[in-house]
């Protein structure tokens, strides 16, 4: 009798635990399913929308995520189940690669707009100032072919300079100079620093001339 009420038992604390691991597992396809789902209408969803929501997508990307991959340690041995993240997770990284290449665009088109930067661009090429003025890139390797096109553009567009483009010059020519002190610790050789003495005289006078000029056209124009 008493075997009998301690097999009874065992089958159904057995049955109990089942019936637990049961549910788990229910559950954690669930999660899976909610993952897999939720991916999948995020490309049906319109670009627009996607890109105006994206902050929002994201946060809730990152739980939904983080539910699947606990799901996955209660189905360690369902390769099913970890095939679909793997897939959802690809399609994912797909659409925020997009995401993110349309970012930079609509930031390449904001820079493209700012006068400001237009000028950095052209006196120092594509990208390499932008509104932090950060000149850590230029080295004593470097800081003379820096210096001989930024002179070299000012010249080729000194007639065309409004007042407030010889100002953000002057602006520039400062933090640049003021990187120069530090290179000429760095290396800078006698022979650039030479040069480059040379084309700070040529640009000296050439930024009080023509900022004058640009001032007095505007006042002159201004005054019609």
């Amino acid at each position: 009798m008493k075997t009998r009420k301690l097999l009874l038992g065992m089958a159904v604390i057995t049955l109990g635990l089942s019936s637990c691991k049961d549910e788990k597992k229910i559950q954690a396809e669930k999660s899976v399913d909610t993952y897999v789902v939720y991916v999948d209408s995020l490309g049906n969803t319109d670009t627009v929308v996607t890109k105006e929501n994206w902050e929002s997508i994201q946060a809730n990307y990152e739980i939904r995520n983080a539910a699947a991959e606990l799901a996955l340690a209660d189905l360690k041995d369902d390769i099913k189940a970890q095939e679909r993240i793997n897939a959802s997770r690809a399609k994912y990284e797909e659409l925020k690669a997009k995401m993110d290449a349309q970012t930079e665009i609509e930031n390449q088109a904001i820079i493209a707009d700012n006068p400001k930067q237009r000028l950095r661009n052209a006196l120092f090429g594509e990208g390499k100032v932008g509104n932090d003025i950060n000149f850590n890139w230029v080295n004593a390797k470097n800081i003379l072919g820096v210096y001989q096109l930024f002179v070299d553009t000012a010249q080729k567009n000194k007639d065309n300079y409004t007042r407030e483009d010889w100002d953000e010059v002057k602006l520039m020519y400062e933090a640049l100079d003021s990187r120069k002190n530090t290179v000429e610790n760095e290396g800078l050789t006698s022979n650039d620093n030479m040069k480059i003495s040379g084309l700070k005289l040529k640009f000296a006078p050439m930024y009080t001339l023509n900022r004058m000029g640009a001032k007095s056209a505007e006042m002159a124009k201004a005054k019609k």
